[in-house]
């Protein structure tokens, strides 16, 4: 049977973003956002069970080696193995991260389907890409180096929020000096100090809860914060309010346009708290950064389409009257600030022959606007 190092090491070959295990069919492979069966032999039950174990193994040996003292790793490996593989056991699926030395390193969530054990994994690479290696627009770089404010990730999932969030943070540990505190679940790109010193809390293992590590963030002295992902009305509370006291903030939000964004946060409270949650959004938004991952139209790759939202006086103004409608029509107008729509950035990258009409108009939420674009053009 084959093994898993030999799996990612084949994922890597082929430039997959996510292998797929699962009973029953081939393992498969996440290339340029189109799942592909391999050519492997299909997974049986004892199988998956089996590559389970081993991803458990790893990643508890990977663990223990990196935090526990040495020589103690092969006494506490089967127990912390034993213990996971229990959690999956009973129904609990387990999120796992660990590093193949020189290769990649995995996020790995296992779960049970039809009552066999199955597997997503993510490949990660083992340094975050600069923006530039990205392309993703230069204005990026301005608005990390702002000094305080709340600066936003958008898009789907598997549109390269983490990975352009990590490319924020890398610039900004390259460009200033100071202290980075990040609270992630679990913990994916592994950032080296340079300029700044960079903690790196992970939910599980260096604090109980997301809530309690945020709570306590603001304690240890912190220039820049970064939250994985803003899940709920208090993660975004907890970062507005340190935006508001002088921290930058970057995090992640599901969202599929900057205007969205604005809106989700409003609607996660309550009603009667919109308005003062409106007023301390208009003053702690840097800006949103919204974005899509498309085929390239020849060869092979993705290519990032991105909407970037700039918080202008004229936006601030419709952000706290609650006038969130003229949000799109703001950011289509603001070139001059760095600002454009997702339209915009679709209608650019067809024209540089990046992408197809077809894909970009799949990927527009406003169709009509984009055919008119394409056809000015």
């Amino acid at each position: 049977m084959v093994s898993i190092h030999d799996l990612l090491e084949l994922a890597i070959r082929n430039r997959a973003s996510d292998l797929f295990i699962k009973a029953g069919s081939p393992p498969a492979l996440r290339i340029d956002g189109t799942v592909i069966a391999t050519k492997l032999a299909v997974l049986d039950a004892a199988d998956t069970q089996e590559l389970a174990q081993s991803i458990i193994y790893t990643a508890s040996r990977d663990y223990l080696l990196r935090f526990h003292a040495p020589g103690k790793e092969a006494d506490d490996i089967p127990d912390l193995a034993e213990s996971q593989m229990e959690h999956l056991a009973e129904k609990e699926e387990i999120d796992l991260v660990f590093t193949v030395p020189n290769l990649v390193r995995v996020r790995a969530n296992l779960f049970l389907q039809q009552s066999t054990v199955a597997a997503a994994l993510r490949i990660i690479p083992l340094r975050p890409f600069s923006i530039e290696e990205l392309n993703l627009p230069p204005v990026l770089k301005e608005l990390a180096e702002v000094r305080q404010g709340l600066i936003l990730v958008a898009g789907p999932t598997g549109s390269g929020k983490s990975t352009t969030l990590a490319a924020l943070i890398d610039h900004v540990s390259s460009s200033r000096h100071g202290n980075i505190i990040t609270v992630e679940d679990p913990i994916e790109y592994v950032f080296e100090d340079k300029s700044c010193v960079i903690y790196q809390r992970e939910v599980g293992r260096d604090t109980k809860k997301f809530a309690s590590g945020l709570r306590s963030v603001l304690r240890q002295s912190p220039d820049v914060i970064m939250l994985g992902e803003m899940r709920d009305a208090e993660t975004m509370a907890v970062a507005m309010g340190a935006a508001e006291m002088g921290h930058l903030v970057l995090s992640s939000i599901h969202t599929n346009s900057a205007s969205a964004t604005v809106e989700r946060i409003v609607n996660a409270f309550q009603p009667h708290e919109r308005p003062q949650v409106r007023s301390q959004l208009a003053t702690s938004l840097a800006g949103v950064v919204s974005q899509r991952l498309l085929k390239r139209q020849a060869g092979h790759g993705r290519v990032p389409a991105v909407e970037i939202m700039i918080n202008t006086p004229s936006l601030r103004k419709h952000i706290e009257d609650g006038n969130l409608t003229e949000i799109y029509s703001t950011i289509r107008e603001g070139r001059h600030f760095g600002m454009n729509t997702m339209n915009q950035s679709l209608e650019r990258l067809v024209q540089a022959k990046l992408i197809t009409n077809e894909d970009a108009l799949m990927n527009s939420g406003h169709v009509q606007e984009l055919r008119q674009l394409l056809r000015q053009s």
